[in-house]
């Protein structure tokens, strides 16, 4: 992987290090590249985006890059990321672009690119297309007259999205009677989202659903619940649903003002699958940031917990390996893959509801399942992480922690693809011990670094 795209496309600041400029390029090289993958026809690329200001400027930018080369654009307007992924395999499109950061800030913006099947692009293709960016896109053909792409309107690109999304409920599933909280972050469910459980029955209270361009994650959303927690208390919700800008994640909310992060809502889902039988084979896969009070309820289950890097890219590459239908991370990024090839916030919520309605219990007695363990994240700032992490001294520190914390224990060293820093992760059942280890690493490392 090089150092345009990182583990979520391409990132940065809009107008600053994800300029127009680079959206062009972006375009002209990124449909070039995928066209190859399959050349049958005139190419196809389906656009969307999420709320934040600077989107327009990277769409017009990015699809005029696109029609430059011939290509068609289909563009969905403002959707979620995974129904970017859901139309593009629904339409047969080379692939689906999306300009979205996420939960980031709204001066950051980012542009990711899926496969026709709804997955996200393989690091070697990403590779390709970085490289003719910064090789330059001037030697690609610009065809003439007929042959210059055209932008197409896709008409209720939402409504279908939300037709998909029903119909991967039981039949019938009816939450009349239940009251549903949904902060959707002033992104791109801010209408989906509230429709979706209103299409449900429920009585529908939404927050964070007034985008203005400047205002997507602003103190709301999957990354700051306190608003959310506040409602359902106020409200005597059944459960609030936080969504992020992109709403490719969530975080719940239970009836008692309790916030279940991902690994709480892919605990309950995978066990309420394992005991319906349907959970074939009998395994989820996590990342290595899980906690490990997820690990523990699982296993007394007999259900396994495969383990991957950070990112659902690579928690999809673990699930395409072992088979397994349940996958996601602890930041609410959760892949039903009998449904969706990508992180879906809102059927991931949708799902978590539906084991609520099966088995009759409130969201506080499901998340009883599991025992959370207390975790210390530490960061450390050094500049040549690879050679401190592989000194003997470092590596003794690392050894004295793992078997310090023992089976009960988890320990993940893990430096970052974007900073000069390494992230340490302690979790066990006794926080001062956690904060002995990483203490006692953190002196290690600097005593090599400096």
């Amino acid at each position: 992987m090089g150092s345009l795209f990182g583990t979520d496309g391409v990132r940065g600041i809009a107008n600053l290090d994800l300029t127009a400029e680079l959206a062009f390029k972006l375009g002209r090289a990124g449909s070039y590249i995928l066209a190859q993958q399959n050349p049958a026809g005139r190419p196809r690329i389906l656009v969307g985006k999420d709320t934040r200001i600077s989107g327009d400027m990277l769409e017009s930018a990015l699809i005029a890059g696109i029609c430059s080369t011939g290509a068609d654009v289909l563009t969905a307007g403002i959707v979620p990321t995974p129904a970017v992924a859901y139309l593009t395999e629904k339409y047969q499109a080379n692939c689906g672009i999306v300009i979205s950061a996420s939960h980031n800030p709204v001066e950051d913006n980012g542009i990711k690119f899926f496969g026709p099947a709804g997955y996200k692009l393989p690091d070697e293709i990403e590779d390709r297309i970085e490289d003719l960016v910064c090789r330059g896109t001037d030697s690609l053909s610009r065809p003439q007259g007929a042959d210059v792409g055209r932008v197409y309107n896709i008409e209720a690109a939402n409504e279908r999205y939300l037709q998909y999304l029903c119909s991967c409920c039981g039949q019938g599933m009816n939450l009349r009677g239940m009251t549903v909280v949904v902060d959707c972050a002033n992104g791109a469910a801010y209408h989906v989202g509230p429709e979706l459980w209103q299409c449900m029955g429920a009585r529908v209270i939404s927050i964070g659903d007034k985008p203005n361009g400047i205002n997507i994650n602003d103190r709301c959303g999957s990354t700051h619940t306190e608003p959310l927690k506040k409602a359902v208390r106020h409200y005597n919700a059944d459960i609030g649903i936080a969504y992020d800008g992109d709403a490719d994640r969530c975080i719940a909310i239970d009836e008692k003002g309790n916030e279940l992060d991902g690994d709480y809502i892919m605990l309950i889902c995978a066990l309420d699958m394992h005991r319906q039988n349907l959970l074939r084979p009998a395994s989820v896969v996590a990342t290595v940031m899980s906690n490990i009070g997820f690990e523990i309820a699982l296993r007394r289950e007999n259900v396994r917990v495969d383990s991957c890097k950070v990112g659902d890219r690579y928690v999809l590459e673990k699930m395409v390996e072992t088979g397994a239908l349940l996958g996601g991370e602890q930041s609410g990024h959760i892949i039903f893959k009998q449904y969706a090839n990508t992180g879906d916030g809102l059927l991931t919520s949708l799902k978590l509801v539906e084991v609520m309605k099966r088995t009759g219990l409130t969201l506080s007695e499901l998340g009883r399942e599991m025992e959370k363990y207390p975790q210390l994240l530490v960061n450390v700032s050094i500049e040549n992480k690879e050679a401190v992490l592989n000194h003997e001294l470092v590596r003794a520190a690392l050894a004295n922690a793992e078997s310090r914390l023992g089976e009960w224990g988890k320990l993940v060293v893990r430096p970052s693809g974007t900073e000069p820093l390494v992230r340490l992760m302690a979790q066990g059942p006794d926080h001062y011990l956690l904060k002995e280890v990483i203490d006692d690493i953190k002196k290690a490392v600097e005593q090599v670094a400096y």
